[in-house]
């Protein structure tokens, strides 16, 4: 699959000044992703836009750093996932900063294939969540404001109640399939930082 090939499959931008790494991370991606690869931190803002779900940044590149793209992704409001993939080592600085995950090179293809699989499930976890809630909260109104009969009588609310029972059992699936990995965890500190709300 070519690296801006239009597909269903989500998008994943390789941000890596070294082209050989950045090639080699799109090789082991490009069978379940759309890949793109930026070389620097300026063509990695270029390159990036709203079909953009997950981002492998490099932290130390002349030029705009990775610290510097992950300031403009997010000050932008673009709503991916970032994960830094560096050789710097983590130390403290990285509690206030905007990532979803952190890989310290050198990194496998499995490793990586398995964090970006991780880090986008996260959103899609995210997605089902607001909708949920969304949706449970209109039900609650019309509930307290409505008679039963008038409830079961209407189309729209019925089409209401078959998609939070569609989306409560996405939801216990999510659930399952995060729970015994740190996802589980993470799925619901994100949910605290009022991602989902």
């Amino acid at each position: 699959m070519s690296t801006d090939e239009a597909s269903a499959d989500p998008v994943v931008l390789v941000v890596d000044d070294e082209p050989e790494l950045a090639s080699l991370f799109a090789a082991w991606l490009d069978d379940e992703w759309t890949v793109r690869v930026a070389h620097d931190g300026d063509e990695a803002l270029e390159r990036m836009d709203e079909e953009v779900a997950v981002v492998l940044l490099d932290r130390r590149m002349p030029g705009r750093s990775g610290d510097e793209v992950l300031d403009a992704i997010r000050g932008e409001g673009y709503d991916c996932r970032v994960v830094m993939v560096t050789a710097i080592d983590p130390d403290f600085e990285i509690i206030e900063m905007g990532f979803d995950d952190y890989l310290v090179k050198p990194v496998t293809g499995d490793e990586l294939r398995r964090t970006v699989t991780r880090v986008h499930r996260r959103t899609e976890y995210d997605e089902i969540m607001r909708e949920y809630y969304s949706l449970a909260s209109k039900r609650a109104v019309l509930r307290t404001e409505k008679s039963r009969s008038e409830l079961e009588e209407n189309e729209e609310y019925r089409r209401l109640e078959s998609r939070l029972t569609k989306l409560r059992k996405s939801v216990d699936e999510t659930i399952e399939g995060l729970r015994g990995h740190e996802d589980f965890a993470a799925a619901f500190r994100d949910l605290g930082n009022g991602r989902c709300s």
